[in-house]
This record gives structure tokens, sequence and C-alpha cells, in this order.
């Protein structure tokens, strides 16, 4: 079944099976195939004009779609970049190269915890859900809810994990190294917590 086009008179063929024909034989620019076809239109009663009009309405489809998917890949860019430039004042700010930093998010189930470590660079945590426990080398053990956010700076020995009672979700940046140590003694782990 041909692939049709609506004209002003119904559909209209964009590929008839004289054009495909045409097209099959003509591959090698062979001007016998031209005399050919014009004489098989004569035949068949197929003029000029009539050969014109789906050619003509296949160019004013193709520019109409071309300028449609212009319009959307142009405004769409636009809006983009004026939204982009709305959400800052005095300037836009550069996105630095981060391929060296780790983000993770980490689900410890209750009574996990990780051994003592510390990182060259430092580490960013935050509860996103449950209790979590954390604590440094010599400090008080802490008790973090969601949305508190902790750093731990470079080179500082310290665990962190879930509550014994409780699963937690942590976020977790750092860049660099992590040194691992030995693991959380069960006196250190179950000590009672405080809130920072």
């Amino acid at each position: 079944m041909p692939r049709h086009a609506w004209g002003t008179r119904g559909p209209t063929p964009l590929l008839t099976p004289e054009r495909h024909w045409f097209i099959a034989r003509n591959s090698n620019n062979d001007p016998k195939s031209e005399d050919e076809m014009d004489r098989n239109n004569v035949e068949q009663g197929i003029t000029d004009s009539k050969k014109k009009k789906p050619l003509l309405l296949e160019a004013l489809m193709a520019v109409s779609a071309a300028m449609i998917l212009g319009w959307l890949l142009v405004g769409t860019q636009t809006n983009q970049t004026a939204a982009q430039q709305s959400n800052f004042m005095g300037g836009n700010p550069s996105v630095e190269n981060s391929d060296e930093v780790s983000t993770l998010r980490l689900v410890f189930p209750a009574g996990v915890r990780s051994n003592w470590h510390s990182h060259s660079w430092g580490q960013l945590l935050m509860v996103e859900e449950g209790r979590g426990l954390t604590q440094d080398r010599d400090g008080p053990l802490l008790e973090m809810h969601p949305g508190e956010p902790w750093w731990t700076p470079a080179g500082r020995e310290h665990w962190h994990g879930a509550h014994p009672e409780e699963d937690v979700l942590q976020l977790t940046i750092y860049e660099g190294d992590v040194n691992w140590m030995e693991p959380v003694t069960d006196e250190v782990y179950t000590a009672t917590p405080q809130r920072p």
C-alpha cells in the first residue's frame, strides 16, 4: 500500500509505482530511462502538472518539518538559557571537574557500621532516612537524624553506621583515598549516643 500525503483533493501518493520504477531504473543516470518514463506517463495519461503536484507537496512538507524542528530546538535552548540566567544574581557560576569526587547513597541495616577509617580529602555525610551513628576517634558517640550533615576533616579517624535498632540511608561525598583500620567494637558501638 503506497504512502500518502493529504492534498486539497484528498490523498496524493508520495511514491507511485511509476516513480519507484523511475528511481530504480535511473539510479545510474541513464537518459533512456527518463525517455521511457515519459512514454509510460503519456500512455497512462499522466501529465507534467500531475507529476509536479506531489513533488511540490513533498518539498513544502519537508521545508515545514525542518522549520518546526528548528523552532523547537532553538526555542527550547533559549528557554533553558534564560531559566539558567534567572537563577543567579551577579553572574553565573561555572561547573568544576568532579571526576575524582565520589558520591554514594549507602543503606546501613540496623546494627551495621563501618570500620574505623580516614579520608585523604575529608568526607561530607548526611542522613537521609532513619537514625545514624558517628564518632571521631576519642570523641563522643553522636546520633544523627535526617537532614543533618556533618564534615569529617582529612586524616581524622572516625566511623559511621546505623543505629542498633534502625536502618539508615546516608549520603556520603568524598575525594581521594580511604585508609581502613580496625573494626569498631560492640562496646564503642553500643555506648549511649549524644545529639550534636
